[in-house]
């Protein structure tokens, strides 16, 4: 593995998490219902540290997504619950690292069939790479970085996030 860089230690990403809990909550105060649907892996990860910090002040479904990130128009993106079961949910989407917003764009997706009250997109680290015209309303890192370089989120504890 060539050389990393760190960007988040423990401490600061636990922060970082909690601050994006805190504008989930500023922003679906009014929802009966709030949905944290994680894309898998990283994402679902993230999603479930979020959980945590909003369990205080209010109850918030884990659900878990699926997106071929390489290719994600060559399979069908799928949840662990149909959308039709979400409709007038608050849902926020979440993923790790919003690299071409390709994975963010067919995760949203998947959720249109059905009527949500609304929808929100949550990333811990914005590249600014995106090919597509999606952006995350909530984000806990934004990052320029060159296309060659990656972004790998290490949740094993200490969780880390490093620039490769």
């Amino acid at each position: 593995m060539g050389e990393r860089t760190l960007i988040l230690d423990d401490a600061r990403m636990a922060r970082t998490v909690e601050r994006m809990a805190w504008q989930i909550l500023e922003r679906h105060r009014e929802g009966e219902r709030l949905v944290l649907a994680g894309i898998r892996n990283s994402g679902y990860a993230l999603a479930e540290r979020i959980a945590v910090h909003l369990k205080p002040h209010v109850t918030a479904e884990l659900i878990s997504i699926e997106v071929n990130k390489r290719e994600p128009s060559l399979e069908d993106t799928r949840a662990s619950v149909a959308p039709s079961q979400l409709e007038g949910v608050h849902l926020v989407v979440v993923d790790d690292v919003l690299n071409s917003g390709a994975t963010l764009l067919y995760a949203v997706a998947h959720f249109m069939t059905a009527p949500m009250g609304r929808i929100t997109t949550a990333v811990l680290v914005d590249r600014n790479h995106k090919r597509y015209p999606v952006k995350a309303d909530i984000k806990g890192l934004s990052l320029s970085t060159g296309l060659h370089e990656r972004v790998e989120v290490d949740w094993s504890a200490p969780s880390a996030t490093y620039l490769v």
